[in-house]
């Protein structure tokens, strides 16, 4: 039977509409046996609850929390500024949306954030993981009071979230290893690589895909061990200007996280040929880069639907409904050619002194 109403319901239950309301939107005060009776008839009918108009009888309210590092990183202020547009955009269908600062690469600050979490009313949380067992306590605390949690970017242990909204980061890794490769082919030589922190998981895992395909595809190349950076463009700027003043210079750099202010500045300043170049993320110095020939390729992960995934993600999940259909995330390989004519220009960038 299509088309069934609560009505239908309740009259093939044998029960009052008052009861299938309470059945179906989980309201509670109800015997197993007219729980079941309600479930068997919805079974039966095929009948579809109507999530807007239950959430606006109830007059509920989605309240929903997203967990971002700190910092002059473009692609999370970029991050940030998506959240805020889509917020603007749903606060008609009664969302409300709490930015969470938490410095970044943390595990100490991001185990404190997500306890806190507790003590607000939260219906859904996302957030940018890092990879820690001590993060798996507050993480199921916060479940156990139906909080729902996704990790968005960076993954949070798997067993303790509901979903993962980004790309596949070993992939991306493998794709920057690849064009390097490529890049490289004739003359070999070392790949310097920067990593903000390996307790990120998009870090660790790019890091670990790049290293395969070298290894597997590129013998004559050699990866270095990588230089951590914190994302800070000063400490990128001075190990890339050590690198290529280096007795040895490298051939190729691979930056798997942020901070390219500073790696674009050294190979700014380099009066010898360049290594080739590998970062990510398109924002307005990436771009201006590809266009000034600094560098060679940028990896972009598209976090304008990464967030609006995140958005409807989240709804879903506390309205207890099947997902929405969310092919995978592959990430976009720019080049000087193909550049889009708009970047996001976040309005302080940080630059190197």
């Amino acid at each position: 039977m299509s088309g069934a109403t609560l009505s239908d319901v309740a009259h093939a239950a044998g029960v009052s509409y008052a009861t299938a309301d309470r059945v179906v939107n989980k309201r509670g005060n109800v015997a197993q046996k007219s729980i079941d009776k309600v479930h068997d008839a919805v079974a039966r009918l095929g009948y579809v609850r109507n999530i807007a108009a239950a959430n606006l009888s109830r007059k509920h309210v989605y309240r929903l929390a997203f967990l971002i590092p700190t910092g002059s990183n473009a692609f999370f202020l970029r991050v940030r500024e998506q959240i805020l547009q889509t917020a603007r955009h749903v606060r008609v269908d009664s969302v409300t949306v709490d930015i969470v600062d938490v410095p970044a690469f943390s595990v100490d600050a991001l185990h404190s954030c997500i306890g806190q979490l507790t003590g607000y009313d939260f219906d859904g949380v996302a957030i940018v993981g890092l990879q820690s067992g001590a993060l798996e306590q507050p993480l199921a605390d916060l479940r156990a009071r139906g909080v729902k949690v996704i990790g968005l970017v960076s993954d949070l242990p798997k067993e303790f979230r509901s979903a993962y909204i980004g790309i596949d980061n070993s992939v991306a890794g493998r794709t920057a290893a690849r064009m390097t490769g490529l890049g490289n082919r004739d003359r070999g030589g070392e790949i310097q690589t920067f990593v903000g922190s390996l307790d990120a998981r998009d870090h660790a895992e790019r890091l670990q895909g790049f290293r395969d395909v070298i290894a597997a595809d590129y013998p004559q190349m050699t990866v270095l061990d990588p230089i951590l950076t914190k994302d800070d463009p000063t400490v990128l700027r001075d190990a890339a200007r050590h690198a290529l003043r280096a007795e040895r210079p490298v051939s190729a750099f691979y930056n798997v996280g942020a901070g390219n202010v500073g790696l674009i500045e050294a190979i700014r300043e380099t009066t010898s040929s360049r290594p080739f170049c590998v970062v990510h993320e398109l924002v307005a110095h990436s771009k201006q880069a590809l266009i000034d020939n600094h560098i060679d390729l940028v990896i972009d992960q598209r976090p304008d639907v990464e967030v609006n995934r995140a958005f409807a993600l989240l709804r879903a999940l506390i309205d207890e409904r099947e997902l929405p259909p969310m092919p995978d995330l592959v990430p976009t390989i720019y080049v000087r050619d193909n550049l889009p004519a708009e970047t996001f220009k976040p309005a302080m960038e940080t630059q190197t002194t």
